[in-house]
Formats: structure tokens, sequence, C-alpha cells
């Protein structure tokens, strides 16, 4: 997420009332999590275990709960709780408004594009030409829709990300601040969710296509021309690279890459990232063909046990 203009280092610092490592003018640009991260961004860091990983990321402002050496080129913000001082930026700088209409006036719709009723349509959203959005479809703030998309009656864009902190007094939730972006000739079925990111943005790029019923998780980018069938579940920042098919109800943890071209058969868990141009079954998903040489041979041990019951 970026600020709408470059802020420094000590303007950052009151905003949160936290102490600095740096020159007072240190340039701040924006905010984002480490997987997303560029120069002149901010990351949190709160676990000692995580420093060394934030400390040497691309972003160059480390919100950290311990004074430590600060890198050439960097600036440190210390912090007694980086995770809450982190959402009181993202709520500084991308504040909730609340809707004045069933869709917004500051909304962009393009020429050609049929909304049906019943759908809500947030603050700047930007739709492009041609598109049909069937009854109830809700599209929270800030998306971006390319053109020529459908998205069917009952689906989500833009709700909060699922990432919470679990403290002594419950769980704490960060701060949802990125947008959907949902790129040209994208098809979305029923009922499907799709959340925005924390920081950035959750994609679907062009051409690809979404069967009922899909959770897809925030910050998770889905490449061009992939094919998802009903009650798919997508943790966050999952990337699913170009040309993928993932068939019914299978499951994603997050932070995987799933490679070009490969298929995941129905009711497939994946717990690590897949290479691409190949096919995939079972839980933990594993390539079709050695699942099922696996599947036959555990079928194969009652025989065996009759037949050294007889010997």
């Amino acid at each position: 997420m970026k600020f709408p203009k470059v802020h420094t280092l000590k303007e950052i610092a009151e905003l949160i009332g936290s102490t600095f490592v740096g020159e007072e003018t240190f340039p701040v640009y924006g905010l984002n999590e480490i997987h997303v991260v560029e120069a002149g961004d901010i990351v949190f860091v709160d676990h000692p275990k995580y420093y060394d990983k934030a400390l040497q990321s691309k972003a160059t402002i480390v919100l950290i709960n311990k004074e430590v050496e600060c890198p050439e080129g960097k600036a440190l913000l210390i912090s007694d709780d980086p995770f809450r001082d982190f959402n009181k930026l993202t709520r500084h700088f991308n504040p909730f408004v609340s809707a004045k209409s069933a869709i917004s006036s500051t909304a962009e719709i393009g020429e050609g594009t049929i909304i049906q009723p019943g759908t809500f349509v947030g603050n700047h959203v930007r739709i492009g030409k041609n598109c049909v959005i069937h009854p109830n479809v809700t599209i929270y703030d800030g998306c971006i829709i390319g053109d020529n998309v459908t998205i069917h009656a009952n689906t989500v864009l833009g709700a909060d990300a699922f990432y919470y902190k679990n403290r002594p007094t419950g769980f704490d939730k960060l701060v949802s601040g990125g947008t959907v972006i949902i790129e040209n000739n994208v098809d979305i079925g029923a009922s499907c969710t799709i959340d925005r990111g924390v920081t950035a943005a959750t994609t679907i790029k062009e051409g690809s296509k979404l069967d009922n019923q899909i959770q897809v998780g925030h910050d998770t980018i889905i490449g061009k021309k992939c094919l998802i069938a009903s009650h798919t579940g997508i943790a966050g920042c999952v990337i699913i690279e170009d040309e993928v098919t993932l068939w019914g109800q299978v499951g994603i943890t997050s932070g995987i890459t799933i490679g070009k071209k490969a298929i995941v058969l129905a009711q497939s868990g994946i717990s690590k990232s897949l290479e691409g141009g190949k096919t995939y079954f079972g839980s933990p998903a594993e390539e079709s063909r050695e699942k099922l040489k696996q599947m036959a041979s555990v079928k194969q041990i009652p025989v065996i046990l009759q037949k050294l019951k007889k010997n």
C-alpha cells in the first residue's frame, strides 16, 4: 500500500508514538507485508525468529519491537507492539468510509456494463466495459474489475483477510488495507468469496474461470486461463501460475506455489508447492500415478495377510 505522498521517518514515528533509528528526513513511501515489500516500504516484525528476514528484506523501514543494529541504507521504527502500530498506520492512510448508496457516486463503471438489482458497489470501485454483475453481488471499496467480466449472484469481492494475532485477551485482527483486482475476460460463479490483500492486491488474471462457491484468500494470485471447480478453498499468499486446473474440493495451504499447467484432481489437499505440467491427487497431494499405485498397494494388504495366515 503506497501513501498518497512521501512522508518522513519522523512524521511516521509521531503518528504511532514510536522512537526511530535513522535520519529524520528518511523517506517513507508506503507499508507492505514482507512478501510484497519494495524499497521505501515499512514492514513489521514482532518475533526474534523473523528479525533477520525483515531486516534483510527489500523494505527500507523496519517496524520492530527491539532496537537492533540497523542495516546500511535502512531505518528502524522501535515499537513495543509493531502489530498494533502497523494497524494504526493502515487505518490512518486507508480509513473505512461508510457507504451512502448501493452504488457509490465515486465508482467508475464502463460503457456497456450491466449491474443487476441488489448489487452493492463500494467507494472508488472501478469496473470496465461490457461486464455483467448479477444480483446481490457485493464489491467492497477500491476493487478493480477489467472488461468483459461476469460475476454471478451473491459473490463477495474484497472482504477482510483472515489474519489474526493470538493474544492472551483473544484474537487481534490485522487490518486489511489492500484490494482485489479482476483482469479482463474473467468469469466468477455464484457465492464465491475473494478476500482483499492485507496491503497489496488479491489478483485473478486474464481469462481465468471460477465455478460456484470458491474461497480465495488474501494476497493470492491466480494466473491467466486457470480453471477452478466448485468448493475449492485457497488460503492466503498462494501463487497459482498460468493455465492451472483445480478440480472440486481442492484445499490449498498458504504461501505455496502451483506451477504452470498443473492439474490437481478433486478432493486433493495441497500442503507444499507443486511443479507445473504434472497431474496431482490425494492428501497430501502427490503425482497422481504414484498416488494411485500406493492406493492399489494398500488394497493388497488384506490379501497378503490372508496368505501369511495360511502359511
